[in-house]
């Protein structure tokens, strides 16, 4: 059997279905721009990503209406585009929570069960 190390699809598509919520979680905070985002998913090391996975998802999740955007100016730099999340965001983010909530329970029982 090989080690994860040698699997790195699995990881990336473990973090497929649930990248996109850490974000909407991320927002539930306040307002963040794309970078911020990318930084701050970049310090959890199993959620490390890049600008060019998140800005097309920023997009989806506009387009969905789970995120709005305002563009502001900066301090340093161009004007930067803040995501902020909306009231079907967050009621996306709830169900997920509860989903996820009860799918990791299931997962947990079986992988930690001894075989029968």
């Amino acid at each position: 059997m090989r080690n994860m190390e040698q699997q790195p699809g699995l990881a990336t598509a473990l973090r497929r279905g649930t990248l996109e919520f850490c974000v909407l979680a991320l927002l539930r905070g306040g307002e963040r721009y794309g970078v911020e985002l990318v930084r701050r998913l970049g310090a959890e090391t199993a959620l490390t990503t890049s600008e060019g996975t998140i800005y097309p998802m920023l997009s989806r999740l506009r387009r969905a209406g789970w995120v709005s955007t305002s563009w502001r100016e900066s301090p340093a730099g161009p004007p930067r585009r803040y995501y902020a999340l909306t009231h079907d965001g967050a009621t996306a983010l709830a169900h997920f929570r509860s989903e996820w909530v009860a799918f990791r329970a299931a997962v947990d029982r079986i992988v930690a069960s001894e075989p029968s």
